[in-house]
């Protein structure tokens, strides 16, 4: 049903609630936009508007918003501009606007041009039009002859290029089928693993060494390795390796979205193993948090920033696998969250639990369940108390100060200073 504007029997906020109950089976229709602004001064003053509470002034907008179709900013203004100056007038001030040089009879011609030509650069097709105009004597071209190569752009971004186009296609994202967008939720079971790349600085544009950090999301139990280079080539054997260094079954493997794991042949090794394979959502910082942090917290600290050569990989992954990685997981304390709910019914969490990852893996309900086939908790004993914590800190530092040795090109002073730097890992 259409019906003009014709509202005066309105007097009260109270008629407006009626009314708004059934305003929507109606259509209203303003002739002008001098006749909407009149109706909406005068709503203004009827149910003087600026001596209203904020309730009732809530109820005035949505009524004028509904019978008018202005937006809620547009009727901000309006009413600013009232409240200004006492009145709501149109302006009268048009905006200075240049004259359009090439119309749709031009931009016809450059979508032809382009069409045939699979969309050349600006200058290349600047020089196309030329030729039509000058040496094929083609008099439509006259006009779009003389346009300059970076006004093509613009006349590409227009609504009727883009429509009409054969070579026009906007950006589309990249998607991978590899690998699942998700937060792994381990739900208490250890064998969630995060994995990250760590690179061991340039040197005079040579590549230093590349350590594979790996942590469990439960246990945070961690296995780092050293690799030359993060090609399949090399990052393949060392994935299996560090797996298998893992005494309980591995369930998911998630990482970034980095190349170096998000690619066939890691695919198909974890395919192989029969391990899940997920990546860290868009915008989602926190997906790969806690290995970010144990990167600083065990392989900055130990390692530092200077660069080591490649050819110190091997000798590197041997230190992680004979002395690292039985110190992170058998001798060093790692922190634990306990979420607690506060007054509010939020959830807060609080490191209160420090406890080695191994007598954090043997804490879980029924923990031999999840051992990998031929390994007992004996043998993972024996690695555990064979020596105390401090005497297998003390060994494993000494380890790394022999390693460093072999560092050639960090001069003496420098390996002392990280050295003392790195003396506070033990605290």
């Amino acid at each position: 049903m259409n019906i003009t504007m014709n509202d005066k029997h309105i007097v009260n906020i109270s008629q407006i609630k009626e009314f708004a109950k059934v305003a929507n089976i109606f259509e209203f229709k303003i002739s002008n936009r001098r006749e909407k602004y009149e109706w909406i001064n005068n709503i203004l003053n009827r149910f003087k508007y600026f001596r209203l509470d904020k309730k009732d002034k809530i109820v005035v907008r949505k009524y004028i918003m509904n019978m008018t179709g202005i937006s809620k900013a547009q009727l901000g203004r309006l009413v600013a501009l009232k409240k200004r100056i006492g009145i709501m007038s149109l302006s009268i001030k048009r905006k200075h606007c240049f004259p359009r040089k090439y119309n749709a009879i031009d931009i016809a011609l450059l979508i032809k041009t382009d069409n045939a030509h699979n969309r050349l650069s600006g200058p290349a097709t600047v020089k196309i039009l030329q030729r039509e105009y000058e040496v094929f004597n083609r008099k439509e071209y006259a006009n779009i002859s003389n346009i300059s190569s970076s006004h093509i752009y613009n006349l590409r971004n227009t609504r009727q290029y883009e429509s009409c186009s054969l070579t026009h296609a906007k950006t589309k994202s990249v998607s991978v089928s590899i690998g699942e967008r998700k937060k792994p939720c381990p739900n208490g079971i250890p064998g969630y693993i995060r994995v990250d790349s760590v690179h061991q600085g340039d040197l005079e544009r040579a590549k230093g060494i590349y350590h594979i950090n790996m942590v469990d999301e439960v246990t945070q139990f961690e296995v780092s390795g050293s690799v030359e280079r993060i090609s399949e080539f090399y990052l393949e054997p060392m994935l299996l390796n560090l797996i298998n260094q893992f005494p309980y079954k591995i369930i998911n493997f998630h990482s970034d979205n980095g190349s170096e794991y998000i690619n066939k042949v890691v695919a198909k090794l974890l395919n192989k193993l029969n391990i899940k394979q997920t990546k860290s959502r868009s915008r989602k910082s926190n997906d790969n948090a806690l290995v970010e942090s144990k990167n600083g917290a065990i392989i900055r600290k130990l390692m530092g920033r200077n660069h080591i050569p490649q050819e110190f990989a091997p000798a590197v992954n041997d230190f992680y696998k004979n002395h690292l990685n039985i110190y992170v997981n058998y001798h060093r304390p790692s922190g634990f969250a306990t979420t607690y709910v506060d007054k509010r019914g939020k959830e807060k969490k609080k490191y209160d639990v420090y406890m080695t990852p191994y007598d954090k893996f043997k804490s879980i309900p029924n923990f031999e369940k999840y051992l990998k086939a031929g390994i007992r908790i004996q043998d993972l004993d024996r690695i555990a108390y064979l020596k105390s914590d401090n005497d297998f800190a003390e060994e494993m530092q000494k380890a790394r100060e022999e390693l460093f040795k072999n560092f050639k090109h960090i001069p003496q002073e420098l390996l002392s200073f990280i050295t003392f730097v790195s003396g506070s890992f033990l605290d």
